[in-house]
């Protein structure tokens, strides 16, 4: 994104004019140093769990989907 366009195009995202294309997301998700999918969560609470499991290691989030299965029986 060009630095003399992205202030502009940033205040666009974000009062709903316009929508980033997939693409443009991901960069803004690397940027903020948060996962892709948090910018779909509908919550805070949501968007707090995807952060906090985007840290995980592939070993540790399966053992979390293991404990979130046994709670939810």
């Amino acid at each position: 994104m060009d630095e003399n366009s992205a202030s502009g195009r940033m205040n666009h995202y974000e009062k709903g004019r316009h929508i980033p294309d997939l693409a443009t997301l991901k960069k803004i998700a690397d940027e903020l140093n948060v996962p892709l999918n948090y910018f779909f969560c509908e919550d805070n609470t949501t968007a707090e769990l995807v952060i906090e499991i985007s840290k995980l290691d592939i070993e540790k989030k399966f053992e979390l989907i293991k404990q979130l299965k046994a709670t939810a029986k």
